[in-house]
């Protein structure tokens, strides 16, 4: 397995809850990082107080205590929500084109409405990867129904 010693995982992942991060005396060198050998107040996150460019600071410690469960929901959420509003758009053009001078063109997009209905559905029981190929392919088929028209 490859991977960094020092790499932070979430406790809930590793199952390490009990271990603690090396402090600068259990260093095995002895020596203390200090802002790159510059005198600089380091951070917690190891950035410079003073000197550095902070850019991105904040959203690397937001990273770094996004509960992973959130992250599922949010995605699932998404799906879910993405698939409900591509179905509906897929149905109200499939019912503006009835009148169209080929059958072909409703059913194109009542076939990609359903298409992403399937998707909402599995990507609300938390399949999201399945339900973005579905969804890419439910837009394609109405797509492919606009092209006719």
């Amino acid at each position: 397995m490859s991977g960094r010693a020092d790499s932070r995982t979430h406790p809930e992942i590793s199952g390490a809850d009990d271990i603690e991060a090396p402090r600068p005396q259990d260093h095995p060198d002895g020596d203390v990082d200090v802002g790159e050998g510059k005198g600089d107040a380091v951070d917690e996150d190891g950035a410079g107080a003073a000197g550095g460019d902070g850019a991105g600071s904040d959203d690397d410690a937001e990273d770094e205590l996004e509960d992973p469960a959130e992250v599922a929901r949010r995605a699932r959420w998404t799906a879910a929500g993405t698939g409900a509003l591509l179905t509906l758009a897929g149905l109200a053009a499939s019912l503006l084109r009835l009148s169209a001078a080929s059958a072909l063109v409703p059913a194109a997009y009542a076939a990609g409405a359903a298409v992403c209905a399937v998707a909402a559905l599995i990507g609300a029981r938390g399949r999201t990867r399945r339900a973005l190929w579905l969804l890419i392919a439910g837009t394609m088929v109405m797509a492919l129904g606009d092209q006719l028209d």
